[in-house]
C-alpha cells in the first residue's frame, strides 16, 4: 500500500475513535508529508473541517510554488468545497482513496486540469461502509443532504 494513503487511513481511524467521521487526507510535497488531517466537525462543532480542509490548514502558509508540486491524499473523494480549495492554490495531483460510497467533484477536477488517482482502497471503502450503515444521520449531514 502506498505510504501516503496509509498516513491518511491512520488519520481517518484517528477521527473515528474521536466520534467523528473517519475521512483523512494528507498534503505532499517533495516525498515529505507537510500536513495531515482528518474530518474535524463533530469534534470541533464545525461546518468546515472536513479532512482535506484540515490538512490544508494544519500545513500552515505555504509558498504557491508549494502548492504547485503538492500531491493531496484523501481517504475519500473531495466534495465540492474540498475540491475547491485544492482548485484555489493550485494542488496539480489528488489521490483519492475511494470514490464508491461517494464521489465529489471528480469530473470538475479534470476539467480544470487536476490530475486523479483513484486506488478504491478496500480499507478506506469498508472504514466508509461501516461508519454509513452505523451512523446515516450523521453522515447525510456531512455531505449536506
Amino acid at each position: 500500500m502506498d505510504k501516503f494513503l496509509e498516513a491518511a487511513i491512520e488519520e481517518a481511524k484517528k477521527g473515528l475513535n474521536e466520534g467523528g467521521i473517519p475521512i483523512g487526507s494528507v498534503l505532499v510535497i517533495d516525498d515529505k508529508i507537510v500536513g495531515r488531517g482528518r474530518n474535524r466537525r463533530v469534534q470541533n462543532g464545525s461546518t468546515i473541517f472536513h479532512a482535506e480542509m484540515d490538512c490544508i490548514e494544519n500545513a500552515g502558509r505555504l509558498k504557491a510554488s508549494d502548492y504547485k508540486r503538492a500531491t493531496l491524499y484523501s481517504t475519500l473523494s473531495p466534495c465540492d468545497m474540498c475540491s475547491g480549495t485544492a482548485l484555489l492554490y493550485k494542488i496539480p495531483k489528488i489521490v483519492i482513496g475511494e470514490n464508491i460510497t461517494f464521489q465529489g467533484s471528480e469530473e470538475y477536477l479534470r476539467s480544470r486540469g487536476v490530475e486523479l488517482q483513484i486506488l478504491n482502497d478496500n480499507d478506506c471503502i469498508k472504514l466508509m461502509e461501516d461508519f454509513i450503515k452505523a451512523k446515516p444521520e450523521l453522515w447525510n449531514e456531512d455531505i449536506g443532504e
